[in-house]
């Protein structure tokens, strides 16, 4: 999705005020968590790193150039941080975080109990995948990156991003399958 024309004078800013950094946070904040969370797979770590990335964006906002969308350039700060964390942490926790809902509203008590278990299922085969599949999976599915806004956050080729993209969905599947047997 392209960054909300209300960001857009972004690109012509050097300083922002304190205000400005709280819309943006309002704005984009649970989207950073969300991303920090998929590459970390640790809450708390997530957590530090959004608020590490809004930091960098006060006092960096000058770099940001518009030739991206803000939504891109923000989740650019937010892997580069996340992976130095991931590389320089002794994280290896894996705790899962809510983004998959399930669809609809159960009509019972055992619906309901299905319904969970299915999501948490499907939580833990999309986190179990390697970085690279979870990574396109979660900013295809959650975050609603395009292809090409994904090629570019990751500095790959976007048939890359679909190739990959293609085999996370089949992994799924194929995980999905097994668990159901």
């Amino acid at each position: 999705m392209e960054s909300q024309p209300e960001f857009q004078y972004l690109a012509f800013t050097e300083h922002l005020d304190k205000t400005e950094l709280y819309n943006l946070m309002t704005q984009y904040g649970d989207d950073v968590r969300k991303y920090a969370y998929a590459i970390t797979k640790n809450r708390e770590q997530a957590k530090d790193i959004a608020q590490e990335v809004f930091i960098k964006v006060f006092h960096n906002v000058g770099s940001f150039k518009g030739q991206s969308s803000l939504k891109t350039w923000l989740f650019t700060i937010t892997r580069n941080l996340a992976i130095n964390e991931m590389k320089s942490s002794y994280m290896r926790r894996i705790v899962l975080f809510n983004w998959v809902k399930p669809q609809g509203m159960g009509e019972s008590a055992e619906s309901v109990f299905l319904g969970e278990q299915s999501t948490r299922e499907i939580r833990e085969i999309i986190m179990s995948l390697s970085i690279k599949l979870r990574e396109v999976l979660i900013l295809t599915l959650e975050h609603e990156l395009t292809m090409v806004e994904i090629a570019k956050l990751l500095n790959i080729s976007e048939g890359t991003v679909k190739s990959r993209l293609h085999r996370a969905r089949k992994a799924v599947d194929n995980k999905w399958k097994g668990t159901e047997q």
